[in-house]
């Protein structure tokens, strides 16, 4: 059996173009299709274009040490995503707990409702991550709170 390992012209532009699309995409930080590009989307492109490179003509080491750069920037951009959401998350988690005992202004569809904070449930990431505080018997979400009183 006959294994071709070059890449015809229009084989190797599409995947050119692939590459700088992408590499445009992460400079810019915007999405495509209304998606977020990952670090898997990087590493597919990424071995796609070394599974088809002529090995006669193979991709110049710069180019090589730039993209690996730019997947150890989106890599470490997306660790700090998720650091800042646990951040955000403990802000108001502990923003909620700080309401213990307080009057609170809740709106709840086009009502607004006022009592007094007597317990907080954080929630895990399945559920959201809005805490919920239970006034006058009944749960809301941190995030229907207005306005906090002092007690």
């Amino acid at each position: 059996m006959d294994i071709n390992t070059t890449m015809s012209p229009a084989e190797k532009s599409g995947t050119e173009r692939l590459v700088r699309d992408y590499n445009a995409q992460i400079n810019a930080g915007k999405q495509t299709g209304g998606q977020n590009l990952g670090k898997d989307d990087f590493l597919k492109l990424l071995v796609t274009q070394l599974s088809y490179q002529d090995p006669m003509a193979p991709m110049e080491d710069k180019q090589f040490i730039s993209q690996m750069a730019q997947f150890s920037s989106l890599e470490q951009m997306t660790n700090m995503a998720g650091d800042f959401n646990r951040l955000a998350n403990m802000f108001t988690g502990s923003e909620a707990n700080s309401a213990l005992g307080k009057s609170v202004e809740i709106i709840e569809g086009d009502r607004y409702l006022t009592g007094r904070v007597s317990a907080v449930e954080r929630l895990g990431v399945s559920e959201g991550n809005d805490p919920r505080i239970m006034v006058d018997g009944g749960y809301y979400r941190w995030s229907q709170v207005t306005k906090v009183y002092e007690k």
